[in-house]
This record gives structure tokens, C-alpha cells and sequence, in this order.
């Protein structure tokens, strides 16, 4: 079964170039800022969206992506309006592929089975669930497969050739390798390094390959977007939307401007590699 992120990577592959992948929390500040928020992203050039689901402890976030799960929570957000926020999405866009990025917790709540129903008619395409191991993958990897879902696996720096196999078994849509041993927003992205370790995985698996953690810059963008099949951003555009909003917190009328023209600046980077690597 092809989703839209075969089909998107599979047309990126065509044209020569390397995806990019924005990340932004659902529900921050609020609803309906975090919903045209989405809807600029691919008019900026995003080609993958993830969409991080609100949650209370969020282990491999850093200080920014947290503080905006936290926005987010205060404002009301749950699993629920994050699923009703694709909904909406996609009454104008069926095509750009959109990924929830999260953790187990807020899925069990809701019930595995009525998760998965309701995020695939509400137009999701994968999952990324950063604390579900591959040992785990009976009790959400495997059902999201039978429900024509992405399962999207995350590599690290520690992943060895001898537990790579075991994080590729049942994953699909593509690999999202994790640059920097650490939290989100910590450190940067050495290309070389990244690299290195795109080849490795390459030899184990035919999936197209994305990196993030420790990429904000469009100079950044473009030096990974060499190396991999993807470039991902998540801190850098949930920073400018913080240092966009008043004191108390509250969108303002540049918020969602503030986060697409980053976009845009960061796609240009990324579109430049193709260029680059002719």
C-alpha cells in the first residue's frame, strides 16, 4: 500500500533533490494559529510535515520543543484536536504527507485501535513514537502497518550495525536519523559525520533516510540535504514562533509569518543541494 510519503519521496527521487521536513507542535500557541501555522508550511516549501502531539513529559525534547508542548497544553490541546487539526488540514491539501511525532502515553489513553481508525480518516500518514522500542512493536508498530500507516523508526549515533537491523525490521515511509546523541535543539549537525553514518544505514536499508536534531540554519540545511534524502527542522521554526508571540504568551500578527519565512529560507537551502550535488 502506497502512502503520500512513498509517493512524495518517490517524486523527490525524480527530481533529484533531497526532502524537507518541517516539525511544529500541534495546538501552539493555540488551535487556530497551529492550524494555519500547518497549512502555510507547504506553500513555504515544507514537502513532509510532523506534527508533534502536546505531551506533559517529553523526555527527548529540549527546552524549546517543551515549552511549546507546554503552550500548547495550556491552551487546551489534546490528541483529539490534534487528529481534529488534520481533519481540517486536509479539507485543502491531499497531498503533502503529514506525520505525528510523539509518545506512547497519549496513544494508550486514547485506545490503540480508535487511535489508529481515527488518525487514518482524519488524513495522518505515519507515526513517529520516539519511546517505543522495536521489542515493543506488537503493541502500536505492527497495528499501524495493518493500518496502512508509516511506521517511522529513529536511529541514533549509538545504533550499532548489530541493532539496526532489529530498529529497520518494520518500519516504513522512511528512517529518521537522530544527528546528535542528545535532546532536541542541543547541539549541531556535523555533515561529514552525518555523512558517514547515511551510508551505514543505506547498506541496511533501501528506505529514504532524513536527518534532524541540529539543524537551523538554511547553510545547515543544505549541507545535510547532501547527505541524506532528507532534512528535517523543528527547534529553529518553533523558536521563531516563540520569539514571535506577546508577553503573555498569545499569538500575534506575525506569528505565522515568523515561521513560514524560515520555512522558505530553509527550503531554498535545502532545494540548493540539488544543485550542489550535480
Amino acid at each position: 500500500m502506497t502512502t503520500r510519503i512513498d509517493t512524495r519521496f518517490a517524486e523527490l527521487k525524480k527530481q533529484g533533490r533531497s526532502a524537507f521536513v518541517t516539525y511544529v507542535m500541534a495546538g501552539d500557541p493555540d488551535l487556530t494559529t497551529s492550524l494555519n501555522i500547518v497549512k502555510a508550511l507547504p506553500k513555504a516549501g515544507a514537502d513532509v510535515i510532523e506534527l508533534g502531539i502536546p505531551f506533559t513529559d517529553p523526555m527527548a525534547d529540549g527546552p524549546s520543543i517543551q515549552a511549546a508542548g507546554l503552550r500548547a497544553l495550556k491552551n487546551g490541546m489534546t490528541l483529539k484536536k490534534t487528529l481534529e487539526l488534520v481533519r481540517d488540514f486536509r479539507k485543502d491539501d491531499n497531498v503533502t504527507p503529514l506525520v505525528l511525532m510523539g509518545y506512547y502515553n497519549p496513544i494508550y489513553i486514547y485506545g490503540v485501535d480508535k487511535f489508529l481508525a481515527d488518525a487514518k480518516t482524519a488524513g495522518v500518514d505515519g507515526l513517529i513514537i520516539v519511546d517505543l522500542p522495536p521489542e515493543e512493536d506488537d503493541e502500536l508498530c505492527i497495528p499501524a502497518l495493518k493500518a496502512g500507516l508509516n511506521f517511522i523508526r529513529l536511529a541514533t549515533p549509538t545504533t550499532d550495525d548489530k541493532r539496526l537491523p532489529a530498529v529497520l525490521a518494520n518500519t516504513s515511509g522512511f528512517v529518521y536519523y537522530v544527528s546528535i546523541a542528545g535532546i532536541t535543539g542541543a547541539a549541531a549537525a556535523d555533515a561529514n559525520a552525518v555523512g558517514e553514518a547515511v551510508a551505514r544505514i543505506k547498506r541496511h536499508t533501501k528506505l529514504p533516510i532524513c536527518v534532524g536534531f541540529g539543524i537551523r540554519t538554511p547553510e545547515a540545511a543544505r549541507a545535510i540535504a547532501e547527505k541524506a534524502d532528507g532534512s528535517v527542522v523543528g527547534t529553529a521554526l518553533v523558536d521563531a514562533l516563540k520569539n514571535s508571540l506577546d508577553a503573555e504568551g498569545r499569538a500575534t500578527a506575525k506569528t505565522v509569518n515568523a515561521v513560514a519565512e524560515l520555512t522558505a529560507a530553509l527550503a531554498q537551502g535545502v532545494k540548493g543541494a540539488k544543485q550542489a550535488a550535480e
